[in-house]
């Protein structure tokens, strides 16, 4: 696989390997929140993400760099 595209985007198999659920699983989140994407009018890849997107989704990145990771949900004070 190119180092570059795996970089920007996330396929099935390795969404399949990080929440340890089957291909056709991983298929399926993909496809919804490509769905989300087109709804906010951005233009998709069917079987592909946004890595930051999906990240962003699963993992919940933006609101644990707010402190809401543990039920927190105050803005860290600087």
């Amino acid at each position: 696989m190119n180092i570059v595209k795996s970089r920007i985007f996330i396929f099935a198999d390795e969404v399949a390997e990080q929440l340890n659920v089957s291909k056709s699983f991983a298929y399926k989140i993909l496809k919804r929140l490509n769905d989300e994407l087109e709804t906010k009018g951005f233009i998709t890849i069917q079987g592909r993400v946004s890595r930051a997107y999906y990240e962003e989704q699963i993992y919940g990145i933006k609101s644990m760099l707010k402190g809401e990771q543990y039920g927190d949900t105050r803005e860290q004070k600087k």
